[in-house]
C-alpha cells in the first residue's frame, strides 16, 4: 500500500461517492470493485478504487442493473449499445417535452403581448416538464377513511411496508388501477399463454420484451412471461403488480427493473409492491420513481425520499432483502414457542 496515497474507510469512501456503505459492499461482493487491505485486515479505498467507484456510480445513473454493470465494465459492447440506445430515446423524449413546453410558453407570452391574461391552469401546464398525474381518495381499513393524496404519480412507484401494514389494501384502492395478484402465474401461466395466442399484437410485444430481458441476463420462466404479459396489456388502467419479484431469480429481477427504468419519462405509470432490494435498490432510485411507505403502526402512507437520514428511509430499508434471502424465507412467518 502506497503510504503517500490517501486511503479511505468504507464509510468515508461511500460518503464521497454519494452512495450507502451497503451499496459499496454489494459492489465488492459482485466483484465490481476490490478494496485494498490494511495490515490489520480492514478494507481501504485508495485513488484507483475511488476512480473505479466513480465509474460505477456514473454508469448506474444510466439505469444499469448490477449484472449489466459487470458486463459493461468487462467490455461487453452489445450491452452498452442497448443501454445507450435506451438512454438516447429517453433524452429525445425529454427534448420533445422541452420543445412542447417552449411552444406553449411562447404562445402564452404572445397572448400577454396582445393584452390577454392566460388562465392559471394554462400557465401551470406550460411550465411543467410533463403533465402531473395525481390521485386522492379515502383510505380503506386499516386507516379508517383518512385522506390520502399522491400529487405527482411517477412512471415507477414502489409500495413498501412490513407484513400486515396494509400495502395490498392501499394498492387495491388506488383509483383507475388494475391489481395484478400473485395468481398471475397459476397453472404455470397457461391462462396467460392462451390469452397471448388469441392476441397476436400483444404476443409480439411480449416476445420482443422477453428477448430484451433475456439479453440482459434474465432467465426464461413462466413467471417472467406472465409478468411481461401483464406489463404489455393494452388498457387504460394503471397496472399495480403484487410482488414484482415473485418467481424471479436475482438476475431476472435486475433485468426487469433495468428495462422498466429505460421506458423514459413519458411511460405509463406503474405501481408495484416489493420487498426485494434488487427491485428497489435505494441507491439507484431516480427522479422518475417514487417510494410509498405503509408504516407498521398504520399511520397514513407517506412518500419517502431515498436519501439516508430522510424520514422513513430506515423503515423502508428494513423492509427489503436481497433476492437470495427472499428466496430462502419465502412463505415463512415468525413464531415464538409457547
Amino acid at each position: 500500500m502506497n503510504a503517500a496515497a490517501r486511503f479511505l474507510s468504507p464509510s468515508e469512501a461511500a460518503r464521497q461517492l454519494g452512495i450507502s456503505a451497503k451499496a459499496l459492499r454489494l459492489y465488492e461482493e459482485r466483484g465490481l470493485i476490490a478494496p485494498s487491505r490494511t495490515p490489520a485486515g480492514w478494507r481501504a479505498y485508495g485513488p484507483a478504487e475511488m476512480a473505479r467507484g466513480a465509474e460505477i456510480v456514473a454508469l448506474r445513473a444510466l439505469g444499469l442493473g448490477i449484472g449489466e454493470l459487470a458486463r459493461v465494465l468487462s467490455g461487453d459492447a452489445a450491452v452498452l449499445d442497448r443501454v445507450l440506445a435506451a438512454h438516447e430515446a429517453t433524452l429525445e423524449a425529454r427534448v420533445r417535452q422541452c420543445g412542447d413546453s417552449i411552444a406553449r410558453v411562447r404562445a402564452l407570452r404572445a397572448d400577454l403581448g396582445r393584452g390577454k391574461m392566460p388562465a392559471a391552469h394554462d400557465v401551470i401546464g406550460a411550465v411543467r416538464a410533463r403533465p402531473a398525474i395525481a390521485v386522492a381518495f379515502d383510505l380503506p381499513w386499516p386507516w379508517g377513511g383518512e385522506r390520502f393524496e399522491l400529487r405527482d404519480v411517477k412512471p415507477l412507484n414502489y409500495i413498501v411496508g412490513p407484513l400486515g401494514s396494509g400495502k395490498t389494501r392501499l394498492a387495491e384502492a388506488l383509483p383507475n388501477a388494475t391489481f395484478v395478484g400473485l395468481d398471475r402465474a397459476a397453472d404455470g401461466g397457461a391462462a396467460v399463454r392462451a390469452r397471448l395466442d388469441a392476441d397476436p399484437a400483444r404476443k409480439a410485444r411480449v416476445d420482443a420484451s422477453l428477448a430484451a430481458h433475456l439479453a440482459d441476463g434474465a432467465v426464461q420462466t413462466p413467471a417472467l412471461t406472465t409478468l411481461l404479459a401483464e406489463l404489455e396489456a393494452d388498457c387504460d388502467a394503471i397496472p399495480v403488480i403484487d410482488m414484482l419479484e415473485h418467481g424471479l431469480d436475482a438476475a431476472s429481477q435486475e433485468a426487469v427493473i433495468a428495462q422498466l427504468r429505460r421506458r423514459g419519462p413519458e411511460a405509463q405509470p406503474l405501481f408495484f409492491l416489493t420487498r426485494s432490494s434488487a427491485i428497489l435498490d435505494l441507491d439507484a432510485v431516480g427522479d422518475d420513481e417514487a417510494i410509498i411507505l405503509c408504516p407498521a403502526n398504520h399511520s397514513v402512507p407517506v412518500c419517502v425520499t431515498p436519501v439516508p437520514g430522510a424520514m422513513g428511509y430506515e423503515a423502508v430499508a428494513t423492509c427489503l432483502a436481497s433476492p437470495e434471502v427472499r428466496a430462502r424465507t419465502e412463505g415463512m412467518i415468525a413464531w415464538r414457542p409457547a
